[in-house]
């Protein structure tokens, strides 16, 4: 036989575009439609439906960008259709709003009402019909259709005029192309769904495969007895001609899929928070739909935030859901409260995702996640294992890592080990994405990149569109049906995550172990862009761990009303702005405006709710002392961790001499330190060791600008390729000498461009530390700005704060590995040591940074690490960073990793005063000062109980007694949920004591309590 393959398959192509395609609609009928346009934001239908609503044609213009119109479509059914339509056909409603074909989810949508206010499905781009129920004579339907703009487009990067409201122009975006009523054709419509797959499948088989002939002959054989004349009439012949490859069985070793339903809808991403209330309405309806349909049809769906929504804004909608999830087909996966970054968010408030998530679901469905679920973070902290266990879930899902630039990730299945030595079982899925449609490519690359083949032999893969919203399809749902046992394919079963996770647990128990964290080789800038939002978020990581200390204190002391709601409330604000495309900077303008003003107003509810808690603490009087409050765990001033006592006797004053060459020396006795004349750190050292930090000829403290022009992505990415230019800023403007109470300040101004800095290298009496203040006035586009430090220091790794401890990096790049990690993320303080010796640098809202070392002339090593301020990146956001800032630093020389951890706490956690007859004393302490006490707040249930959280924070084993200024009935070790553990150490009275590996994390559970 010649071999005219290729010949056959474009013939099957053009068939299918040009007649088989056409034929899925044997007949339409126009419907009338009048419209409404809201005049600024969404409404609710029960408002939207008492408006006066226009006549409006075919043709009809509609749309400026993010405003909203809603239709009433109407029309009566033909007389032949009723009271059913012609055998074999469907009626439904068809609409384009005038879309681009070639995805979903960023587009006008739409979601249907009937007119009592029940909804019926949703309409986007690749999912545009509407179900008309058999026996219906007439059509009345109002669509609720959102203009949203394609911010993103083609991904040519363009700054964007549709980041808010205001900039968006006025010009509408849709038109109103189609509206009718048509006679779906069911056979045409299966027959579709086989030659979708059959097609998909054979180009994924080798050439020489006699399973790809067979089926190309079959699928020849289908298209010789249709009749591009009279497609109804001969699609069922067709279907019977491909009927016999369609039920060949897979071969018994084929690769098993486990495919679950899924619509990755990110909780604001190139729309605002609002828009996405929007989505998942219509996103959630149009899968809880397809279950009516298809009792097998599984979703799984992350993000309690998402269903909160629902109860709030669409409570019908949520009312199904409910009802959905005791069937076992709409599935809540993931236990968190948002798909969060894994990066920034601070140890208390990553365990708050899971604390919050879980319990959601677990009070409204009666359901525990037991899987993580984060498919779209940008890469993955070495804590995230142990949070995960302590919250009580078992599994770990993520799919990011498939993006890496360099490396490819070994293992699809495996053991993630933490940095405490806790594993989890975690997948990877092999399909490379999270908005699969289930075709023939998608499966075949799922069994060909299958790390574990021999060993293991099934995969999860999500399907339904994503990002935007949209879910799974019926078209979808076909394919599945029809891989469920299909030779040349891989199995697919649909099935639920705890389904897929069980089983490949027990099959391959002795899977592989990836240990430490998971280094996304991409959207390196995230650590950096829109700095705003990152500081509202490490500042109310602050203030939510001081107010919970300081309430707890009260309520257990002083009678206090515990403000739980409004810490709750607070909390989840949080928790929703750590979303993974909020917290790192790439979402659009009107999203971290949105950020930074909900941020503000948790910042002010905090700030009261430690006022009250303090004022309560205080009691009454008119002589009262004024004692210094300290909320960090460590003691410092003379005042006791979490307690408050009169600051110790003051310090030698520092002094400050003015050096010949125009430097000004800084000396406080425990530290000295040079500034030269041009606002540099040209050394520094502690005089307990007489050492100097810094190398000769090498000052610290030296801004850098760099040129930032991402090849891709330009909030998300920071490329290599920007190391290669760069400018040191030596020139100075303005250069004094600032003598305050118990403070010297070296102040430094320089221009750069249209920018602004101002630095204030600032010594306290008393302080271990240097402070350096940035004041910036950023006004540079498409540039980064460093602050470097480089160190006298023969430091091979550094070690960067994570959540509950800190995790070590290579300062070299001896493998490609290393190589590709040239941006990373720490939190409050990162330190380089070497035995005997080690200097910490502290700060209060930096998270990107990079380290190297080079080898002097003189033989000795300088270890640099140069701390990412500001960014200008102009997508999706044009204006990201432009404006006034305020980042702070402190840099300690002599310092041990203990010391490191305890400057971080300390900038995070300044000390408050507070009028009072009388200092308070902590009301909890730990005997060894490596175990931290990270949290103090009285428990989630109400029951009044204390809940500490604590961790070992420098990397040994460590044994503390925590010890409560009162007594207990009875102190319990919990999981994050403060459910008891057995096994673990139980006390009573006032004290435990409590055994911690490196790193470990443990709620302390203190029931029924009496505070002295």
């Amino acid at each position: 036989m010649h071999n005219d393959h290729h010949l056959v398959e474009a013939r099957l192509d053009r068939f299918v575009r040009d007649h088989l395609t056409p034929a899925l609609y044997r007949d339409a009928r126009p419907l009338t439609a009048t419209a409404w346009q809201v005049p600024s934001e969404p409404v609710p239908f029960e408002h939207a439906v008492e408006q006066p609503f226009e006549p409006v044609e075919l043709g009809w213009r509609w749309g400026r960008a993010w405003s909203t119109v809603w239709l009433r479509v109407s029309g009566e059914l033909p007389a032949d259709w009723v009271p059913a339509p012609p055998e074999g056909t469907r009626v439904e409603v068809l609409v384009d709003f005038g879309y681009n074909r070639s995805r979903s989810g960023f587009q006008a949508e739409g979601l249907a009402y009937r007119p009592d206010g029940s909804l019926i499905k949703a309409i986007s781009p690749l999912n545009s019909w509407l179900p008309v129920a058999a026996g219906e004579s007439s059509v009345d339907v109002l669509i609720e259709a959102a203009a949203n703009p394609d911010v993103a487009g083609e991904y040519s990067f363009d700054p964007t005029p549709y980041g808010t409201w205001e900039t968006s122009p006025d010009e509408p975006l849709y038109e109103l192309k189609q509206l009718e009523l048509a006679l779906l054709d069911v056979t045409v419509w299966e027959l579709l769904a086989d030659v979708w797959t059959l097609r998909g499948l054979m180009a994924e088989l080798p050439e020489g495969s006699s399973r790809r002939h067979e089926i190309l002959r079959a699928l020849e054989d289908m298209l010789d007895v249709l009749d591009a004349q009279s497609i109804p009439t001969t699609a069922q012949a067709g279907r019977e001609a491909i009927a016999s490859v369609l039920a060949k069985p897979a071969h018994a070793s084929a690769h098993r899929v486990l495919a679950t339903g899924h619509a990755h809808i990110d909780s604001a991403w190139l729309w605002p928070l609002r828009e996405t209330v929007r989505k998942c309405a219509r996103t959630f309806t149009n899968a809880m739909d397809l279950m009516d349909e298809h009792p097998d049809f599984v979703f799984s769906c992350s993000s309690a935030q998402q269903y909160l929504w629902m109860k709030e804004h669409h409570p019908r909608v949520f009312a199904r859901i409910k009802e959905k999830v005791a069937a076992g087909q709409f599935v809540p996966v993931g236990g968190m409260w948002v798909e969060s970054d894994s990066n920034m968010p601070g140890g208390e408030a990553m365990a708050r995702q899971f604390i919050a998530g879980k319990q959601f679901f677990l009070d409204e469905f009666g359901v525990e996640c037991e899987e993580a679920w984060m498919p779209d973070s940008f890469g993955y902290s070495g804590a995230m294992p142990q949070i995960v266990a302590a919250a009580g879930s078992r599994w770990f899902l993520t799919q990011k890592i498939s993006w890496n630039q360099i490396n490819r990730m070994p293992h699809h299945t495996f053991w993630w080990e933490g940095i405490d030595g806790t594993r989890v079982f975690t997948h990877f899925p092999p399909a490379d994405t999270y908005i699969s449609e289930l075709s023939g490519k998608e499966l075949a690359h799922a069994e060909r990149n299958f790390s574990e083949k021999g060993r293991a032999t099934r995969s999860l893969v999500p399907f339904g569109w994503g990002d935007g919203g949209g879910g799974p399809t019926r078209e979808m749902i076909a394919a599945a049906h029809r891989t469920a046992d299909l030779e040349g394919s891989p199995r697919v079963t649909i099935g639920s995550s705890r389904d897929f996770f069980a089983a490949a647990e027990a099959e391959y128990s002795q899977a592989p172990v990836w240990s430490g964290e998971m280094y996304l080789e991409l959207h390196r800038g995230v650590f950096t862009s829109q700095l705003r939002t990152k500081q509202g978020n490490r500042r109310n990581e602050a203030l939510l761990r001081q107010a919970e200390l300081w309430a707890a204190t009260a309520a257990l002391r002083a009678g206090y009303v515990y403000p739980r709601d409004d810490l709750q409330r607070a909390w989840h604000t949080v928790l929703l702005l750590q979303f993974h495309d909020i917290l790192p900077g790439s979402s659009i303008a009107w999203v971290h405006r949105e950020a930074e003003q909900r941020h503000a107003e948790v910042t002010a509810t905090l700030e009261g709710i430690i006022a009250e808690a303090l004022a309560a603490l205080a009691g009454s009087g008119d002589s009262e002392a004024a004692f210094a409050v300290n909320a960090s765990p460590f003691a410092r001033e003379g005042v006791p961790a979490l307690g408050a006592a009169e600051r110790e006797a003051e310090h030698p004053p520092v002094t400050a001499e003015e050096a010949a060459d125009g430097a000004t020396v800084l000396d406080n006795g425990v530290i000295r330190a040079v500034v030269d004349a041009r606002g540099h750190l040209v050394s520094l050292i502690a005089h307990a060791d007489g050492r100097d930090a810094l190398t000769p000829g090498h000052p610290a403290n030296v801004l850098r600008l760099h040129r930032d022009l991402p090849n891709l992505w330009d909030a998300w990415d920071l490329d290599q390729h920007y190391q290669r230019t760069v400018t040191e800023l030596h020139d100075v403007d303005e250069r004094r000498v600032r003598h305050g109470e118990g403070e010297v300040a070296v102040i430094t101004t320089r221009h750069v461009g249209e920018s602004t800095i101002e630095q204030r290298l600032i010594l306290r009496a008393g302080a271990s530390s240097l402070e350096i203040e940035n004041r910036i006035d950023w006004r540079e586009r498409e540039k980064i700005l460093k602050l470097a430090m480089p160190l006298d220091v023969h430091a091979d790794r550094i070690a960067a704060e994570t959540q509950f401890g800190h995790l070590f990096r290579p300062t070299h790049t001896n493998t490609s590995w290393d190589a590709a990690r040239f941006e990373a993320c720490q939190h409050r303080f990162v330190h380089l040591a070497e035995p005997g010796y080690g200097v910490a640098i502290a700060n209060d809202s930096t998270y990107g940074y990079d380290v190297s070392r080079d080898t002097r002339a003189d033989g000795g090593t300088t270890t640099t690490v140069r701390f990412s301020l500001l960014r200008a990146p102009l997508f999706p956001d044009p204006e990201t960073d432009q404006g006034e800032h305020l980042l702070r630093f402190r840099i300690a020389p002599g310092a041990s990793i203990g010391d490191a951890v305890a400057l971080g706490y300390d900038l995070a956690n300044p000390l408050r005063v507070v009028h009072a007859g009388a200092p308070f004393a902590p009301l909890v302490t730990s005997s060894d000062p490596a175990v931290v006490v990270e949290t103090v707040k009285l428990a989630e249930d109400g029951s009044g109980d204390l809940v500490v959280r604590l961790y070992e924070s420098c990397g040994g084993r460590a044994r503390t007694t925590l010890t409560l200024d009162g007594t207990a009935a009875t102190i319990e070790c919990t999981d994050l949920l403060e459910r008891a553990l057995a096994d673990e150490p139980v006390g009573q009275g006032s004290s435990i004591d409590l055994p911690f590996r490196a790193f470990q994390l443990r709620t302390i559970r203190f029931r029924n309590v009496s505070a002295r």
